[in-house]
């Protein structure tokens, strides 16, 4: 059984209830039918319904909840409600019923806020921005998490690296330009969602240009810095650098570069040193390899909030959703 059909197998397991605000795209109402129809979790959609009826002709939504929030009995207790969050920030009840009804991000999070879903998927045709800002003043993040960051879990075909191809590119669709303390927390971040995904030990490698002192730069220096942080901080993980890629995941080039990491050469979770090279290394191995690349997923959440790529095919955002409903099932 291949990394999605297992992550599907585990969101069946215990059905936890998925919001896709995006109902004005079809990829997105193409989801929705393929998810209910694998009863892989249980599907909102926000719009109105003559709308989504007009865009998913020849589809089935038979068992797809849809929310319109001009017509819902929800929405006067959810805009209270949001007016009582964000008042203290300026917010006034005319903003908070606009943004309930004009942006469905908005909506979706209150309903995960009230726990009447679990979950949030967009991003299909919206930024990242308009994606996490919502729930970032909304869902706000886990109690303890340092930072929200993103990853992608990647499925390389015919690749006996990472684990048997499967791998986790962090961060790559987020954080612009972290730190060495905010490296580190990715690192961390990343080998939990690893674990609880693909139910492995997690072996992250904080990746480089220079492997072990080979290469001398203040870039070097950052990721130099975060290692020590992470291994300080996070002893319960395996985690090494600097590395270059290769020293990385290649076994052999590994034993040369870095004869004594325990991590080089078996990496399956690489830590990029900013959002450049992380969101180049998916792309990259996405469209050369052919791999299958799911996110970008996000981390830090105090409930799993999901971004798309705007590129995304609709099986795309079906993986998405069951990983999103498999994060619920660890909340």
């Amino acid at each position: 059984m291949n990394f999605i059909e297992r992550i599907k197998e585990r969101a069946r397991e215990n059905k936890k209830t998925i919001v896709l605000p995006e109902s004005m795209d079809r990829r997105v109402l193409e989801a929705a039918q393929t998810i209910i129809k694998e009863d892989i979790a249980n599907i909102i959609l926000i719009g109105r319904e003559e709308e989504i009826n007009n865009l998913s002709r020849g589809l089935d939504l038979t068992n797809v909840t849809i929310i319109n929030p001009y017509t819902s009995d929800l929405t006067e207790e959810l805009v209270s409600y949001l007016y009582e969050l964000r008042k203290e920030k300026g917010m006034t009840l005319e903003e908070a019923e606009r943004l309930l009804k004009e942006d469905y991000m908005y909506y979706a999070c209150m309903l995960v806020k009230t726990k009447r879903a679990d979950g949030v998927v967009s991003g299909a045709c919206h930024s990242t921005s308009n994606t996490l800002r919502p729930a970032l003043q909304i869902i706000k993040t886990k109690p303890g998490v340092k930072l929200v960051s993103a990853f992608f879990l990647m499925v390389v075909p015919n690749c006996n690296y990472g684990e048997n191809g499967t791998f986790i590119f962090a961060d790559s669709g987020l954080e612009q330009n972290p730190d060495s303390e905010k490296l580190a927390a990715i690192a961390a971040s990343s080998a939990e969602s690893f674990k609880l995904l693909v139910e492995k030990e997690p072996i992250v490698a904080m990746l480089s240009h220079s492997t072990m002192g080979s290469a001398k730069h203040s870039d070097v220096d950052k990721v130099i810095e975060a290692t020590r942080i992470a291994k300080e901080q996070y002893p319960e993980y395996k985690i090494d650098g600097e590395l270059q890629l290769d020293a990385a995941i290649v076994p052999e080039i590994g034993k040369s570069k870095a004869p004594n990491s325990e991590v080089a050469g078996c990496a399956n979770v690489l830590v990029f040193p900013d959002l450049d090279a992380g969101n180049i290394g998916y792309k990259l191995v996405q469209r050369l390899a052919k791999a299958e690349a799911y996110g970008p997923v996000c981390q830090g959440i105090a409930s799993p909030v999901n971004d798309l790529s705007r590129g995304c095919s609709s099986s795309d955002i079906v993986g998405v959703v069951a990983i999103t409903a498999v994060q619920a099932q660890n909340n």
